[in-house]
C-alpha cells in the first residue's frame, strides 16, 4: 500500500482525541512551596517564585478562564515589549508555576501558547520533579540512527517537552504518529494567525524558526518509526506546493479524482495532477471568472490555458516552458475530463474538451549519449567522490543504465553474481513494474559492496516500498531515512561537472543523469548487441524504444560518409564522376553532410538533392545520381546472383524480355564491381 504525504486535514483527524472530562486547576500552595524547597535555591529565589504564584492566582482564580484568553494577555507580552513594559505581567511572571502545573497533571496549555512563548525553559522544573521524559534515552537511539547526539538531544527536548505539557506526562514509549501529526498540525496552523508578528516579528521570521521546529518533530517521528511506535514513513517534510483556486466546487471534484486514482499511482504523480488541475483553475479564475463548474468549461479554455503556458517561465529554471511540459500538463487534464466521463459524474462535459491534435508535437531526439572524452572527466570526478554512497550510486548508473528512481531503491540483497563470477544486479520494480536482472562492471559492484557493508553495521527498521508496499531494507538509507534523488544526484552532479569543466557559457551544467542510461544503450547498440538485450538492460517495453539505439551510429555514419565524398575515395557508378569532378557544390555537400543516413540504397547511395524534386526513375543502377562503395561489395555479389538465378527462371516461362532486363542487371553490377576492384566471387 503506497503512502503519500500526510495532508494538514490528515494529521488533525489523527490527532489524540482530548480526555473531555479533563479540568485545569490551581495546585495548592503548601504543594508548591514543597516543590519550590525541593529545587535546592536561596531563600531569595523561593520567595520570588511564591510571590510570582499568588499574582497569577489572584488575576485568574479560574484556570479554565485563562485558557480561553486572549493569546497575547495569556503569554503576557508580545514582540518589541521589555520587562519593564508587560502587557500581562501575572501570565508572564508565573511561567515557571504553569510548567509545574502542566507537568503534575494540574492543567494541559494549548499549542498556541507553546508556540507563542517560544523559549520554553522546562526542562530545569522536569529535574527537580524528577520526572523523565525519555529525552537522553531517544536521544540515544537518534544518534544510533546517525544523528549527531547533539542534535538529537535539542530535538527530543523541544518536542517531548511541548508533548508533556500539552498532553500531559506520559512514557516516551506510549508516543505515536497521533502526537506527531497533532505538533506539525499546530505549527503549521500557527503560521497562519493574522496577529503571528506579535510574537515573532514577521512571518519571514516565523517561517525560518518553524521550520527548523518541522526537522525537530521529524526526527521524533525517525526514532519512534525504528521504534516500531509510529508506522507513516519518516520523510522530509516540506510544505506542499499551494495554487490557489476560486471555484470551490470544482476543486471538490477534483479531490474526489485524486482520492479516486490515489491508490493506482505514485505520490508524485498525485501530486502533479492536483498542481496541473489547480494551474488550470487558476488561469480559469482569471480569464473566465464567471466560470464556477466544470459543465460550463469549454474547448476555448482549454485553448486559451495552452496559450498562456507559451510564455509561461518555469519555476525551478526561469526559462520558458518546454513542448513536453506543455503536452504532459494538458494530457494530464484530458485524463481528468476522461475519467470524470467514464465515471459519469454530473456536472461534466460529455464531449471531449481536449483532442489529440491539439497537443504540442514533440521533437523526436536520439538519445543523448555523452561523449566518450566527456565521460572520461566525469568518471575521474565521480571515482573521487567523498561520500561513498553518491560514489556507489553513480558508478551503477555508470554501468547498468538503471533510472535514478531504481537505483535510489535498491536492496541490500540486491546483488549476486552469474555462475561465471559476474557481478549480477537486480533492479527494483520500476516504470514498467516489473523487476528485472542486468550484469554490473566490476567496478561498480565494488562501489555497491562497500555500501552494504556500512548499512550492515546499522540497526534500523525495514521501509516501505513506495512501488510494492513491502517492508524492505534499503542500501540508500541515512539517518534512517531513505535517501532522495536530490542528495543522491542532483546535488552533486552540479559540483562533478563543474570540476570537470562540463559547463556551458553560463555556468550550467551540460550531463544530465538520464545521459548515463544513453550512453550505456549506445555503447551497447555499437558493439553488436541484440535488440533484445537492449531491451532487457535498459527496461524497455517495446522494441521500438530499443530501435532508436540500434540505429547507424555517428560514428558509423562518419565512416560511411567519408567512404563516398572523401577525396580519393573508391567509388563507382554514374554519380561517381560528379563527385570526382567536383560538380557537387558547398550546398550539396552541405545537405548531404547532414543527411547521409538518408541517402542509403540497397546498393549503394542516391545523391538526388531536395531541389531537384522526388525521383522518378526506377533503375537507379543507371541513374546520374547514383553511387556505391566496396562497402556494398557483398550486398553486389549477392544481387547478381539473384538477378542470374531470375534470368534463368524467366526462360524456363519462355520470357524473352524478362531475361534481357535481368541479364541487363547482372551486367550492370559486373561493371560496378570491376570499377570497384571487386571480384564476382
Amino acid at each position: 500500500m503506497r503512502r503519500g504525504p500526510v495532508s494538514a486535514a490528515a494529521m488533525q483527524a489523527r490527532v489524540v482525541v482530548e480526555d473531555q472530562t479533563f479540568h485545569s486547576r490551581h495546585c495548592s500552595a503548601d504543594e508548591y512551596d514543597a516543590f519550590l524547597a525541593g529545587c535546592g535555591n536561596g531563600k531569595g529565589f523561593v520567595q520570588q517564585r511564591r510571590s510570582h504564584r499568588k499574582l497569577f492566582v489572584d488575576a485568574w482564580p479560574n484556570l479554565e478562564e485563562w485558557l480561553h484568553a486572549p493569546l497575547a494577555k495569556r503569554v503576557g507580552r508580545i514582540d518589541g515589549h521589555t520587562r519593564r513594559s508587560l502587557l500581562n505581567p501575572p501570565s508572564y511572571w508565573a511561567r515557571t508555576y504553569l510548567y509545574y502545573l502542566a507537568l503534575s497533571g494540574h492543567l494541559r496549555i494549548d499549542y498556541d501558547w507553546l508556540l507563542a512563548v517560544g523559549d520554553l525553559c522546562i526542562h530545569d522544573v522536569v529535574r527537580h520533579m524528577r520526572i523523565d521524559l525519555g529525552v537522553e534515552m531517544l536521544a540515544r537511539e537518534g544518534a544510533a540512527l546517525g544523528l549527531r547526539l547533539t542534535t538529537s538531544d535539542s530535538a527530543m527536548r523541544w518536542t517531548l517537552g511541548r508533548l508533556a505539557m500539552h498532553h500531559g506526562k506520559r512514557s516516551a514509549d506510549q508516543l505515536g504518529d497521533a502526537d506527531v501529526d497533532g505538533l506539525l498540525s499546530a505549527i503549521r496552523k500557527f503560521g497562519e494567525r493574522s496577529d503571528l508578528a506579535d510574537y515573532w516579528g514577521s512571518v519571514e521570521r516565523y517561517g525560518v524558526v518553524s521550520k527548523s521546529w518541522i526537522t525537530m518533530v521529524s526526527q521524533l517521528r525517525l526514532v519512534l518509526y525504528h521504534r516500531g511506535q509510529a508506522h507513516e514513513v519518516p520523510r522530509k517534510i516540506m510544505p506542499s506546493y499551494a495554487v490557489p483556486a476560486s471555484q470551490p466546487e470544482m476543486v471538490a471534484v477534483i479531490d474526489l479524482w485524486l482520492q479516486r486514482r490515489a491508490p493506482a499511482l505514485r505520490p508524485a504523480t498525485v501530486y502533479h495532477h492536483a498542481l496541473t488541475a489547480r494551474r488550470f483553475l487558476q488561469h480559469l479564475g482569471s480569464v473566465a471568472p464567471e466560470v464556477q463548474t466544470f459543465a460550463a468549461v469549454k474547448h476555448d479554455h482549454i485553448v486559451s490555458w495552452m496559450d498562456s503556458m507559451a510564455t509561461e517561465l518555469s519555476p525551478k529554471t526561469g526559462r520558458p516552458l518546454t513542448t513536453r511540459s506543455q503536452r504532459e500538463r494538458v494530457i494530464r487534464l484530458a485524463q481528468f475530463f476522461k475519467d470524470a466521463e467514464d465515471w459519469a459524474w454530473p456536472g461534466i462535459p460529455r464531449w471531449p474538451l481536449v483532442a489529440k491534435r491539439d497537443l504540442p508535437r514533440v521533437p523526436e531526439c536520439i538519445p543523448r549519449y555523452i561523449p566518450r572524452a566527456d565521460l572520461e572527466r566525469l568518471m575521474v570526478v565521480v571515482r573521487l567522490l567523498d561520500d561513498p554512497f553518491q560514489r556507489a550510486a553513480f558508478l551503477v548508473a555508470r554501468w547498468s543504465g538503471a533510472r535514478r528512481s531504481e537505483i535510489q531503491r535498491l536492496t541490500t540483497d540486491c546483488l549476486d553474481t552469474y555462475p561465471d563470477g559476474t557481478a549480477r544486479l537486480r533492479l527494483p520494480v520500476g516504470k514498467t513494474a516489473r523487476e528485472r536482472l542486468v550484469p554490473l562492471h566490476e567496478e561498480a559492484a565494488d562501489a555497491l559492496n562497500a555500501v552494504l557493508a556500512i548499512r550492515a553495521d546499522v540497526a534500523d527498521r525495514d521501509l516501505p516500498d513506495e512501488r510494492t508496499g513491502e517492508l524492505v531494507r534499503f542500501v540508500f538509507v541515512r539517518h534512517g531515512k531513505l535517501m532522495s534523488v536530490r542528495h543522491l544526484f542532483e546535488n552533486p552532479l552540479k559540483h562533478l561537472c563543474n570540476a570537470a569543466g562540463l559547463v556551458d557559457s553560463n555556468g550550467r551544467r551540460t550531463i544530465t543523469m538520464h545521459r548515463f542510461r544513453h550512453t550505456l544503450g549506445t555503447e551497447l547498440a555499437e558493439r553488436g548487441a541484440k535488440l533484445h538485450t537492449i531491451m532487457s538492460v535498459l527496461g524497455h517495453e517495446s522494441p521500438r524504444m530499443s530501435m532508436i539505439y540500434c540505429r547507424i551510429s555517428d560514428a558509423e555514419v562518419l565512416r560511411d560518409y567519408r567512404s563516398v565524398l572523401e577525396p580519393g575515395a573508391l567509388i563507382a557508378g554514374a554519380g561517381a564522376e560528379a563527385i570526382r569532378s567536383g560538380d557537387l557544390g558547398s550546398d550539396a555537400i552541405d545537405w548531404l553532410r547532414t543527411n547521409f543516413l538518408k541517402t542509403e540504397l540497397e546498393l549503394g547511395h542516391c545523391l538526388r538533392l531536395p531541389s531537384e524534386g522526388p525521383c522518378e526513375c526506377d533503375l537507379y543502377l543507371n541513374c546520374s545520381r547514383f553511387v556505391t562503395t566496396p562497402s556494398y561489395g557483398p550486398r553486389l555479389r549477392e544481387r547478381h546472383r539473384l538477378e542470374l538465378s531470375l534470368a534463368d527462371d524467366a526462360r524456363v516461362r519462355s520470357w524473352p524480355r524478362e531475361v534481357e532486363r535481368h541479364c541487363a542487371i547482372a551486367r550492370r553490377i559486373e561493371g560496378l564491381l570491376s570499377d570497384l576492384g571487386e571480384t564476382l566471387e
